[in-house]
C-alpha cells in the first residue's frame, strides 16, 4: 500500500460498515426535523375527534417545525433522535456497509463483473437483514416523533429511550417492536429523489401510522390503509409529502459526500498504522 492515496486503496469491510453508519448518523443529525415534521402531518386527520382537541394543526414544513417549537419547546423536533441514531448505526452499516460484501458473495469466482441479477439480490440480501435488525429503532423513533408530551414530565409514556422498548415489549409483546410493515421499508430504501418520495410515500404514511397506532387500532397495515381511505380520502397518503422530499433528497447528498470522506480518513488512519507497524 506504500505509495498509494487512502481514494486509491480498496476499504475493509469493517471501514465501509462504520462509515456507513457514522456518515449515516451526521446526515440524521442535520435533517431530522425534517423527518419529524414528516410524521406529525402523516399522523395529522387519523384521530380527528380526539385531535381536535387535543393537538395542534399543522401546516406545511415550515409550519408544522415552528407549531412544535412553540407549543412543546425547541428540542421537540428532535424528540426520538436517539433512536434514530441507533437506527441509522444499525440499517445504514448493514444495508450500504455490508452491500460490496454481500455481492462479491453472490458473483460467481472468475466473473469480471457482477451481473444486475447480482446486485439485485444483494441488494435485497442487505436491506432484509437492515431492516430485520433496526425494526425496533424505527418503531421506537416514531412512537417518540408522534407523541406530543403532557405538560407534566411524570406523566410522559415513556421516560427514555430504552424504556420505550421495555415498555412496548411489555405491553405489546416482543413483536411490537417488528410490527409487520417490511414492505413499506424494502420500496423505501430503494428509491431516491422526487420519484422515490412520489412511489414511497404512500407506504411510508402506512408504516407511520401502523407503527404509531396502539394495540388494537388496526387489524394490519393493509386495514390501517383502507381505513384511511375511507374516513380521509385517497390524500392521506401524501401527508407529508414535502418535508420528505426534502428530507430524503438531502439525507443522501450528505451521508453518501460524509461516507466517502470518512472512508478515505479511515483509510488514512490504517496506511499510517501499517507503516508505524513496520
Amino acid at each position: 500500500m506504500v505509495g498509494l492515496k487512502p481514494s486509491e486503496v480498496p476499504p475493509t469491510t469493517a471501514v465501509k460498515f462504520l462509515g456507513a453508519g457514522t456518515a449515516a448518523c451526521f446526515a440524521d443529525l442535520l435533517t431530522f426535523p425534517l423527518d419529524t415534521a414528516k410524521v406529525r402531518l402523516q399522523i395529522q386527520g387519523e384521530n380527528q375527534a380526539t385531535q381536535a382537541a387535543q393537538r395542534p394543526q399543522y401546516r406545511g414544513v415550515l409550519g408544522t417545525i415552528l407549531t412544535m417549537v412553540r407549543t412543546e419547546g425547541p428540542r421537540s423536533p428532535y424528540n426520538g433522535l436517539v433512536a434514530g441514531l441507533q437506527r441509522q448505526m444499525s440499517f445504514a452499516s448493514i444495508r450500504i456497509g455490508l452491500y460490496d460484501s454481500v455481492k462479491q458473495f453472490y458473483t460467481p469466482k472468475g466473473a469480471d463483473h457482477s451481473s444486475i441479477t447480482t446486485r439485485i439480490l444483494a441488494g435485497c440480501t442487505t436491506g432484509a437483514m437492515a431492516v430485520s435488525c433496526a425494526q425496533p429503532t424505527d418503531v421506537v423513533k416514531i412512537r417518540f416523533q408522534a407523541s406530543i408530551p403532557p405538560r407534566a414530565r411524570s406523566n410522559r409514556k415513556y421516560s427514555g429511550t430504552m424504556d420505550a422498548y421495555r415498555t412496548i415489549a411489555r405491553e405489546e409483546g416482543v413483536r411490537g417492536l417488528w410490527k409487520d410493515n417490511f414492505p413499506c421499508h424494502f420500496i423505501s430504501a430503494f428509491g431516491a429523489g422526487f420519484c422515490a418520495t412520489l412511489v414511497a410515500s404512500p407506504v411510508d404514511v402506512v408504516k407511520t401510522r401502523y407503527m404509531n397506532s396502539p394495540p388494537g387500532q388496526y387489524r394490519s397495515p393493509l386495514d390501517c390503509m383502507l381505513k384511511m381511505v375511507a374516513h380521509e380520502g385517497p390524500t392521506a397518503f401524501y401527508k407529508g409529502f414535502t418535508p420528505s422530499f426534502l428530507r430524503l433528497g438531502t439525507w443522501n447528498v450528505v451521508m453518501f459526500v460524509t461516507y466517502e470522506q470518512l472512508k478515505r480518513a479511515f483509510m488514512k488512519v490504517q496506511m499510517l498504522r501499517n507503516l508505524h507497524s513496520e
